[in-house]
Formats: structure tokens, sequence, C-alpha cells
């Protein structure tokens, strides 16, 4: 779990956009709502990402607008082509994966791509020296090689089943990147990609904005301009979408109810892996109480949660893999059982004090749960599980912050914090779980040190064998009802409102990091606006 998918700035999606004007900067999206181009769209969302480069994590998981990877996902999340002219050829062995790339396809400054590019961005990302957080992921890669400018050859230190879904990772230029400091250079703020389209500005916490790329190899898109307005607070993004400001917007299902009655605007639900879950830190003196942890794990009411805060838009989660995934281990599910967590309690010797808190050794169960202030959705999730919780006798503080104030805590305090990545479960599990991990940034962060559990991550991502894979991966899922380093509360549906102008729109199954990758914007470069 990345800083990036943690605070939804996950590198990943961002499209293209019209500039705003003076007063918009206040106002951010100042109106194509309202009868603006027809060739033009703001959408607000909750979120910007840390960095545009792709060496530091931006478009990773793929759909990066600015860039395009080796492959892409579909609209059914099927690899596809991008830079390459077709899926790789993979060794008898799994240990060799060849691409052969797309010809005649030119950077945004009108550089041609080579094989050259795509040497650079691996090795790069790789680096100990680059700041990036997810280069884990890449730890099967022991060498990739240009064979002339138009051919990769990946080598891989094991065989890794989704090493091409890896590919989707977005490829940046040498003649740019590598000629200026990897982790501090303007490249990260001032991108230059093959993508459909090109950043022509950013305001930090205001907006990012973008033009179609008149030489993109897969055709200028119609849209022309694209605005992505950064409107933290939940409240502020939908008045500013009921007032025509934004032509589309991500929305907590409270909000998006709103709108149900505006036939100018449609909803859309997006299938996701996003979870919410609370970090349960070892190195504090209550949850470092596997007992406790327990107990949190089934005095939880998940479908209260489901009901009455999403509304319906969701499903009880009780780990990284949601229930209707296929890797879903059955059996795992976690009843809402008070009297249960109660007896747990008291065998561990948490007894409640004459104010109903339990305490242990002259220790009170109570704790600080942080999170995200403006955010709705987790400020619900926090104030409900402090309430489930205090039925048990643990007292739980919930607290909202910004992430300035909330990282300094994160090794001892819980926060309600966020994550989720479709695809594989390599990709969701192992940055959450490892133990080598704990306390790397937003990688681990209830520093869950569980031996099974890294076997059996480090076992499903060696193997290509898919039961040996599924047997791994529902060891790790029956560890953490035993011993769970945090209370998987809810997987969440995306809602988005966009206005009917644009057509019909479709979505993704889409990550935790919402907004950017994903919503009915993941593919605004095939967008056919109405007049």
């Amino acid at each position: 779990m990345t800083a990036r998918s943690i605070r939804g700035t996950a590198a990943a999606t961002l499209a293209a956009t019209v500039a705003l004007t003076a007063a918009a900067c206040s106002t951010p999206g100042g109106g194509a709502g309202k009868g603006g181009a027809t060739d033009s769209a703001v959408v607000g969302i909750a979120y910007e990402p840390d960095s545009l480069s792709p060496l530091l994590g931006y478009g990773k998981d793929g759909n990066s607008k600015i860039f395009d990877g080796l492959l892409a996902l579909d609209a059914d999340m099927k690899l596809r082509p991008a830079l390459a002219t077709a899926l790789p050829t993979v060794s008898a062995d799994g240990l060799t994966y060849t691409y052969r790339l797309r010809q005649g396809v030119k950077f945004s400054d009108g550089k041609p791509f080579t094989a050259k590019d795509v040497v650079f961005t691996y090795r790069t990302v790789l680096d100990p020296k680059t700041n990036n957080p997810s280069r884990t992921e890449l730890d099967a890669l022991k060498d990739v090689r240009a064979e002339g400018d138009d051919t990769v050859v990946f080598t891989l230190k094991y065989p890794y089943a989704p090493f091409a879904q890896r590919t989707v990772l977005a490829i940046a230029p040498e003649h740019v990147a590598g000629r200026q400091d990897v982790n501090t250079g303007p490249f990260t703020t001032r991108p230059v990609g093959t993508g459909p389209y090109v950043l022509t500005g950013w305001s930090k916490g205001e907006k990012l904005t973008f033009k179609a790329n008149p030489g993109y190899w897969g055709g200028e898109p119609a849209v022309k301009k694209f605005t992505m307005a950064v409107i933290k607070d939940d409240d502020v993004r939908a008045t500013r979408l009921r007032a025509g400001d934004l032509d589309g917007a991500i929305l907590p299902p409270a909000l998006a109810a709103g709108f149900k009655q505006d036939k100018a605007k449609k909803t859309y639900a997006a299938a996701t892996y996003d979870y919410r879950t609370v970090t349960l830190p070892t190195h504090h003196p209550v949850t470092g109480d596997t007992a406790v942890r327990r107990a949190l794990d089934i005095a939880v009411d998940r479908q209260a949660m489901v009901d009455k805060i999403l509304e319906g838009a969701g499903k009880p989660a009780y780990g990284p893999v949601p229930t209707d995934s296929p890797w879903f281990a059955q059996g795992t599910e976690r009843r809402h059982d008070l009297a249960g967590a109660g007896k747990i309690l008291d065998e561990a010797g948490w007894k409640p004090g004459p104010d109903g808190v339990r305490a242990k050794n002259g220790v009170r169960a109570s704790f600080p749960l942080w999170y995200l202030s403006g955010d709705k959705l987790r400020q619900d999730h926090a104030l409900a599980y402090a309430s489930d919780a205090k039925k048990a006798g643990i007292e739980i503080k919930a607290q909202a912050g910004t992430w300035e104030v909330i990282e300094p805590r994160m090794k001892t305090d819980a926060v309600l914090a966020g994550g989720g990545s479709p695809g594989d479960p390599d990709f969701d599990q192992y940055l959450l779980l490892t133990s080598s991990l704990g306390g790397d940034g937003f990688n681990n962060m209830a520093w869950y040190d569980n031996k099974t559990v890294d076997k059996a991550l480090e076992d499903g991502r060696r193997t290509n064998d898919p039961a040996a894979r599924r047997a791994a991966y529902d060891t790790v899922q029956r560890e953490l009802v035993k011993n769970p380093g945090y209370t998987f509360l809810t997987h969440i549906d995306h809602l988005y409102v966009v206005d009917q102008r644009f057509g019909a729109l479709s979505t993704q199954v889409e990550p935790h990091d919402h907004g950017l990758a994903s919503g009915p914007w993941w593919n605004v470069e095939s967008w056919k606006p109405k007049p």
C-alpha cells in the first residue's frame, strides 16, 4: 500500500483539459458545464499526485494519459498492446518476455520513442537511488535490454505470473528524464510522454490542465482540453457540480444521491478493489495485542457500514481481496459477534473498568484513530468503527487531520486508510503485509509481522502454477483471521456524476486511487461529445 495508493494519489490517470480562467482560481473548473466549448470538459477529483514522473510511481498501473506503457488495460481489464505491437512472447520457463515495439511513435516534444526509453525507465525504477515506493513490485526483474530500436527483452529471476500486467508501467523519455535529477528534476512536474494528452499546467492543490496531443500515435482526441479540478472537500465538489462549474465529479453515495432527479446528468457506479481499513500498529500497547485486534475484527458491524454509510454501494471487506474475486478464500468472512469479542478480551485479561473501558496491567484499552480531513467516507467509517468498539469496551478517539499531521503518527497510531488494486493478488497483498516493509512509508502501515504470511506471499509471487498460487493466497487470508494486523471494513463502489452531453460512458474495475486512473474519463481520448 504505497503513499499514492493510500492517499488516492497514486500513479495513474489524468486526462485532458480546459485551461481555467483567472476567476476559476477560486472556483476550480469554470465554465464548460455552463454551455462551454463542446470539445472541452472539467471534472472534479478529490486528490492529486505527488509527482507526474513514472520513475517515481506515476502511471505504474497504466492509463496515465500523459504516457503509455508497453501494454494497457481495456474496458474489461484485459491486457492489450500499447507501445508494444502485441502481447509479449514468453519463454517456456516463464523467465523471458520479449516485446516488439510500435514504430513511428514520438514523444510530445517530437523526439522518437525507442527501446532505449523502455530500458531506461525500468532500470531507473529499480535503482535504489530512485525514490519509488513501489520498487518491490518489480522484484522479479533481473535484467532488461534493448535489441535494436524495436525490441525489448526482460529476463526474470523467477517465474512471476503477473509480470505482463506490470508492463503497463508508463515509459519515460531518456533524453529528458535521463539528463536531470530523477527525484527532484523538472520532469517530475513538467512531464513529456507519448500519451494522448499533454500537460499544460499544474497549480498544486487546485487543478491540472491538459490539451490533446496532435501527434498522438492513436489519433488526436476529440476532447481537446480537459481540466481536473482538485477539490478535496466532498461537499464543495458536489456544490461546484450542481452550480455547473464541473462537467463531472466523484462523490460519496449520500451526495451522489442528490443528483438522481437531474436529467442533465448521469450517475455511474464502478466496481472496485478499493477498501477502507483501520491500521493497528504492533508498536502500540493496545493495538499491538493480538487479542484486541481479534476482538475488533468481530466487534465491527461491516454490513451496517455498507447499508448506512455506503447506502448499499459496496460490500463488507474481510481483507484486501473482495468477496466476489475468484481469489477470495471462502470461509474467511467474519461474523459480527459482540459477545464473542467480549469473550476474547476477557480471556486475554482485558477487564472492564468503572467507566466501561477495559484495562490490562494498568493500560487502558484506548487509542486514537486518524482520518483524512474533508473525506466524509473516512470520517463516517472512523466514527462507526469507534462506536462498535465502544460496545466491546475499547475506547477509540477519532481525529481528523491532513496527511502532514497524520504521517508522523502512523508508526504508533491507528489510521483509517484505503488501498486496493485489481489484477492479481500479489498487487494487493505484498506491499500491505510483508514484514520487511513494515513502516516503509505507506507500505505495511500496521507493521504487520507474520512469518507464515511472509512465506506465503513469496510462494505466491514465485510460481506460475495456479493451484500453488491459490493455496498461498488462501493461507494469507486465513492467517489474517487468526492474527489480523488491520480491521478491514468495506469495499467501496465509486460513484461518478457526469453531464449527459458526453454520451454513454463506461467504467473499468477500479483501484483505490479513484478519480485519477479511473472514472468514466478513463478513456476520455475516445469520447465523442455532443454539440
